[in-house]
Order: C-alpha cells, then sequence, then structure tokens
C-alpha cells in the first residue's frame, strides 16, 4: 500500500508538472468565473453598503468643515479688516489729541513766558524809574554840592585877590554862570 500511495503521488505530481498552472487549464475556467463573480458581487456589496458609505459620510463631513472653516475665516478676514480700520482710526484719533496737547503746551508756556517777561519788564521799568529818581537826586545833590563848592571857591579866590567878599555879589555870579 506504502507503494501505491508513493506511485500515485508520483503520479499527481507529473501530472501537475504536465498541465501546468491551475488557472491556466481551460477546464477549470467556468468554476473560475463563477467564484469571480460570486466575489466581485460579495465586494461590491459590501463597498456599496457599508464602505462608501462611510466614506461619503466622512467626505462629506470633511466638506462641511472645510465650507464652515472657509466661512470661519472669511468672517474673521473682515473682522481683521474692521480691526485694522479702528486701529487706523485710533491712531489717527491719538495723533489729533497728541498735536491738540502740543498746541496746548506750547500756548500755555507761552503765556508763562509771557507773563514773566511782563513781570521782568515791570520789575525793570520800577527798578529804572528808582534809578533815575536816585540818579536825579544824586544830580541835584551834586549840582547843590557844585554851586556850594563854587560859591566857597569864588568867595576864597575874591579874598585871595584882595578883593571884597560880598556874599551876595558871588551868589548872584555863581547863578549866572551855571544857568549858561
Amino acid at each position: 500500500m506504502a507503494t501505491e500511495t508513493a506511485g500515485h503521488g508520483a503520479d499527481t505530481v507529473a501530472h501537475e508538472i504536465e498541465a501546468g498552472m491551475p488557472q491556466l487549464d481551460f477546464s477549470t475556467f467556468p468554476n473560475q468565473i463563477f467564484w469571480l463573480i460570486v466575489a466581485l458581487f460579495a465586494i461590491y456589496f459590501i463597498l456599496s453598503r457599508i464602505a462608501l458609505p462611510r466614506i461619503g459620510s466622512v467626505l462629506a463631513e470633511r466638506q462641511g468643515t472645510i465650507t464652515n472653516d472657509i466661512a470661519a475665516a472669511e468672517e474673521l478676514k473682515l473682522k481683521a479688516v474692521e480691526a485694522e480700520k479702528a486701529y487706523d482710526k485710533a491712531l489717527a484719533d491719538a495723533r489729533a489729541e497728541a498735536g491738540r496737547i502740543v498746541a496746548a503746551a506750547k500756548a500755555e508756556i507761552q503765556a508763562d513766558l509771557d507773563d514773566a517777561i511782563q513781570k521782568a519788564d515791570a520789575e525793570i521799568a520800577a527798578k529804572s524809574a528808582e534809578s533815575e529818581k536816585a540818579i536825579n537826586e544824586i544830580r541835584a545833590g551834586a549840582m547843590e554840592s557844585v554851586e556850594a563848592v563854587a560859591k566857597d571857591t569864588a568867595g576864597a579866590i575874591v579874598a585871595a585877590l584882595g578883593g571884597s567878599t560880598d556874599q551876595g555879589d558871588i551868589d548872584g555870579a555863581v547863578q549866572s554862570r551855571l544857568k549858561g
């Protein structure tokens, strides 16, 4: 029996070697075509009922997410444009306010400067008037001193020359000479 099995196995191997690949054996084509059609229908059924609806829902969800993201991006873009306009307006307002503050500060400084100049001018005028008054007093005192010295000197010269010293004549001569 062992030899029969061994002999039978050798025949099968030899037959397979002569026949070639079983997929290319024309006698098995109807059976292969049947199972091919069954497999294709099974794959079609699985894909159309299970896989493709899931893929379709994922694609629809992705499309919805993309659409929502694009809408959100447009909305954010509009907000960014509005924010930029608000920023530009705030910047222009801040510049205008800064210009107004600078102008007000300049006006205030100029007013303070004008007050200080006016006070300084008033002090200078008051000191100048005081100085003029003091100078006039000194001048008047000097004139009186010059007149007294001139009278004394004239009296001494007249006496040294041996003339008579009449105080009234000396006073009249000095007065007439001082007046011009």
